[in-house]
């Protein structure tokens, strides 16, 4: 039998920007911000250990890290150099404009400039919204019904605030990505050549819910 691309993914679905896994877990994936640690004063240092270990201890469910590293796309800004390079009439600033774009050109050939976006997924098991039919016996599962998925997904909306208030007391901002932005991030990862050129397929209104 000929397996698509979908039978090796783990997740079935993405729906109102919450990934419904196989196996019926949701996960909801916040994108971080990020703060320049080193220019911070000691004191400033400490305190943000403090409040990021504060916050790792009031956790009572596990949470997922994601640093995505890739090379900053900026074929845009060397096309604007190029042009800029064409209309100088002035030879000596356009040769400097020309050796300026090459040595650009040569950084990021080498890999040097380097692009981190970071991810917090929270997750939430279906297994937690399930219900005992009897006293002694094992937790019946629930099926994923609109219903049941509501119910998951303001449960999971509650662990995001928690987790989005702790990383805000540490001067860390977050926002949750929607279903198109889960929708490019996995493409991405999946294609991530013609993800740093800067080049995403689009993806059609009915699969974007």
């Amino acid at each position: 039998m000929k397996l698509s691309t979908q039978d090796f993914l783990e997740f079935d679905q993405i729906k109102d920007g919450v990934i419904i896994l196989k196996n019926k877990g949701l996960r909801i994936v916040l994108m971080v911000s990020s703060l320049n640690f080193a220019l911070k004063s000691t004191e400033e240092q400490n305190a943000i250990l403090y409040q990021f270990q504060n916050f790792l201890n009031s956790l009572d469910f596990s949470c997922q890290i994601l640093v995505q590293s890739r090379r900053l796309n900026i074929t845009g800004y060397l096309e604007k150099l190029s042009e800029i390079e064409k209309k100088e009439e002035n030879e000596l600033l356009k040769i400097q404009i020309t050796d300026y774009r090459k040595f650009i050109e040569q950084i990021t050939k080498g890999g040097s400039i380097m692009q981190k976006t970071f991810y917090v997924i929270v997750p939430f098991s279906i297994m937690k919204a399930s219900i005992t039919t009897k006293k002694g016996k094992l937790p019946k599962i629930l099926t994923l019904t609109e219903e049941v998925f509501q119910r998951c997904k303001t449960q999971l909306l509650q662990r995001v605030e928690f987790v989005a208030l702790g990383l805000r007391a540490s001067g860390l901002q977050t926002v949750p990505l929607t279903t198109l932005e889960l929708s490019e991030l996995f493409w991405s990862l999946y294609h991530p050549l013609e993800a740093e050129q800067g080049y995403y397929p689009e993806i059609p209104n009915e699969l974007v819910e």
